[in-house]
């Protein structure tokens, strides 16, 4: 056991521990990341699932109140009745699919029973100043059908969105039911939708594309990757110390060699 004495050294202590600390970190990291993939996958899964859902009417899911859970979050949902574009309201710093700064366009869609659904048309670039009031497309006139996908309220938390107060008029930094309840002083249905129909057409707001799937593989090949670390840390730690005995080795039998040619002279 001599021959690994110098593992007591300072040096071979601190580095020991060292990798001793490493191993369960690293460990831990591969299982949060394990835990990722399991949630992306989730709600990869959900959301294929909202979106090929067969439409049904928005009321048979929300109702003035009603907080969207992440089951109903996306699903295709239909409303019949008309765009109230009095009291329209534009949502700002969004940005569309090229990264482009806009605005989203929210109007309210008064159903037949009076109750207020909160419509986002889609965005609009902000041509000018951000404290004016865009100009902003005109919706579909009379009584129709909408279809779109079906949204929670958001908050500054779900979001990271501070929502700013003191903004311009009819300026509002994120969309929320209730907020916009107490606005309008109508009934207004929880959450609100992203419009997919009638499809936009030229010099209409843009809409707002499907949900993109979030990169599940990524976790996983992070996961192999940090208990491979893992693995390598006692692989590494030995190899270390296999190089410094055999350096050792070497030294000593060199210096042996140099006290003992003048005694064969």
């Amino acid at each position: 056991m001599h021959r690994y004495r110098f593992l007591l050294s300072r040096q071979w202590v601190i580095l020991t521990l060292v990798a001793i600390a490493l191993i369960p970190t690293m460990i831990r990291l591969g299982f949060w990341q394990q835990h990722r993939y399991e949630q992306r996958t989730a709600r990869n899964d959900l959301v294929s699932a909202a979106l090929h859902a067969d439409p049904v009417p928005v009321e048979r899911l929300t109702s003035p109140g009603h907080t969207v859970t992440r089951a109903e979050k996306y699903r295709t949902v239909t409303a019949t009745g008309t765009f109230d574009t009095a009291k329209e309201v534009v949502v700002r710093r969004r940005t569309n699919s090229d990264g482009e700064v806009g605005f989203h366009v929210l109007t309210p869609f008064v159903l037949e029973d009076g109750k207020v659904l909160l419509v986002n048309r889609g965005w609009i670039p902000a041509n000018g100043a951000q404290t004016d009031f865009p100009e902003v497309p005109a919706p579909p006139a009379g009584r129709i059908t909408v279809t779109g996908r079906l949204m929670s309220d958001e908050t500054t938390a779900a979001s990271g969105i501070k929502n700013v107060k003191g903004l311009p008029d009819r300026q509002i930094m994120l969309i929320n039911s209730e907020e916009e309840a107490r606005r309008l002083g109508a009934r207004v249905l929880g959450g609100y939708i992203q419009q997919t129909a009638p499809q936009a057409k030229d010099g209409s707001p843009e809409q707002i594309s499907d949900p993109g799937n979030e990169d599940a593989p990524l976790n996983y090949a992070y996961m192999i990757q940090w208990w491979l670390f893992a693995a390598a840390v006692p692989v590494g730690w030995w190899f270390l110390v296999r190089r410094e005995l055999r350096d050792r080795e070497e030294a000593a039998a060199e210096q042996r060699a140099e006290e003992a040619e003048p005694a064969s002279v």
